[in-house]
């Protein structure tokens, strides 16, 4: 495939330009997007979720891609294809996101009804959009469906083949995504999958995400006595199954906030002294990252600084426990049992079922009589790192540099997309991570909301990413 240089040139300028002449129609498409409650842990929005995924096809479809709603055990998936007519060897390229959103709640705390966007001055960034959903993911999605139609409004083609997966039930696990890739997977094969649902560096720098921590859980239930007691009558010879639970979860750390269970760090590989100085050269604020969610000192690990702890360190944390009366008032009980929940967020070449099963040695040992233990709700992801060297790869950082002014960050993160793992192991596609959010955009949490200039610029950087690999140079 030979490439006109100039009139790729000519015709990357005039996708630009729709862009901003479109940008008023483009937030009201958006605006029409968040409107839609698709809160796919709630039963009452079912018929919501099924709405959004009706208005992504019909978006899809306006856009000139064929597009169709399939149905799942749970909530659909949106599927579209766009090939270009002449049927010629071109790159491939799979986005994915999600249309379903996080519950709204606590309502109160919303300067404004979520689903009814709004957009507001803010000091620090200027005007943004707020609403459930403006960041985690409709914002997101919305800046590859803009910058495809602003392709197609111009040349009446995209650069590359494109295919288009969405879910309605990533904000809850994801249940039907396993048993759809399994029947489906053939439709979805590309050269490289495109996820939106990452973020940049700083208001100013964009970013390419290159590693993604691995995700294990379990709940620990920890028995004691066949009912709860009264505490006057048994306090003391009987054992508090609370008391175990306390202590167990406090032992899985060290002083120094290692976690102690036996052989966690046996595949934990140390970052290269490039990698460490690369890193240090971000000039990263750990106090403005802990002081904007009201903390101040680092509490992981004390001898690795805050990029070390989420981009190259495993870890152990408690996300819930119970037992016992938490009702108003007092009632004072010993429990039968209670528990915990825990996540480990794991780095490359650890399996989530050796940390598994180490949690699980690690309570055996330490149980003390008359105290029972049983382990639920339990799985897993591995960790995904990604080749940094690859054409698709440069090609993404060069688009994202003409775009943004600066060249991207390459950075970890330490959350978990199971979605990526996926791809590469029931696919056998890997994928570039490119994303516009920022760490201040409060995700799952009330008032919501995504720069307009991550908005704006996000279609843009789709725009020139699109053109990149679809450039006769760059092999996928």
């Amino acid at each position: 495939m030979t490439v006109d240089r100039t009139r790729a040139s000519d015709q990357l300028r005039s996708v630009l330009d729709r862009l901003t002449e479109g940008r008023a129609a483009a937030l009201e498409r958006l605006f029409d997007f968040l409107a839609i409650p698709s809160i796919s842990t709630d039963p009452a929005c079912h018929e919501a979720c099924l709405y959004a995924a009706d208005w992504c096809a019909k978006s899809l479809c306006d856009i000139g891609f064929e597009a169709r709603v399939e149905p799942t055990d749970g909530k659909p998936m949106v599927v579209a294809h766009w090939r270009h007519p002449d049927g010629g060897a071109r790159p491939h390229v799979l986005f994915y996101g999600h249309y379903d959103v996080q519950p709204p709640d606590p309502l109160e705390a919303w300067d404004a009804p979520p689903f009814e966007a709004q957009l507001v001055d803010d000091a620090q960034h200027g005007q943004v959009i707020v609403a459930r959903g403006a960041s985690d993911d409709k914002g997101q999605v919305m800046t590859f469906l803009e910058a495809c139609r602003a392709w197609m409004a111009v040349d009446g083609a995209l650069p590359v083949d494109v295919t288009v997966l969405f879910e309605g039930e990533e904000e809850s696990g994801s249940p039907s995504l396993a048993p759809f890739l399994a029947a489906h997977g053939d439709e979805l094969q590309a050269d490289i999958a495109l996820v939106c649902d990452t973020g940049q560096w700083d208001p100013e720098t964009p970013a390419i995400t290159a590693f993604l921590r691995g995700l294990a859980f379990s709940e620990i239930t920890v028995s004691g006595p066949s009912r709860d007691l009264h505490s006057g009558i048994y306090g003391g010879p009987a054992r508090n199954p609370i008391r175990v639970l306390a202590e167990l979860v406090a032992d899985l750390h060290d002083a120094q906030g290692r976690v102690t269970i036996p052989g966690f760090y046996d595949d934990v590989h140390e970052p290269s002294g490039k990698q460490r100085d690369a890193w240090g050269a971000l000039g990263f604020d750990t106090s403005a990252f802990l002081g904007e969610i009201g903390l101040s000192e680092p509490a992981g690990e004390t001898d690795r600084n805050v990029l070390e702890q989420l981009w190259s360190r495993p870890t152990v944390e408690v996300n819930g426990m119970i037992g016992g009366y938490t009702g108003p008032g007092t009632k004072t009980v010993i429990p039968a049992q209670a528990s915990a929940k825990l996540s480990f967020r794991l780095v490359p070449n650890q399996d989530p079922a050796k940390i598994i099963d180490g949690l699980h040695r690690f309570i055996a040992e330490r149980l003390p009589g008359d105290a029972r233990v049983s382990f639920g709700g339990e799985g897993g992801s591995p960790a995904v790192g990604f080749d940094t060297a690859a054409p698709a790869f440069r090609a993404t950082a060069a688009a994202l540099q003409d775009e943004w002014g600066k060249p991207p960050v390459v950075v970890g993160c330490g959350a978990s997309i199971p979605i990526v793992e996926s791809f590469r192991t029931r696919l056998g596609m890997d994928a570039l991570l490119v994303g516009f959010a920022l760490d201040d955009d409060r995700i799952h949490s009330p008032n919501e909301k995504y720069n307009l200039t991550s908005f704006e610029k996000g279609a843009r950087s789709w725009a020139r990413i699109l053109a990149k690999l679809g450039d006769h140079d760059v092999s996928l």
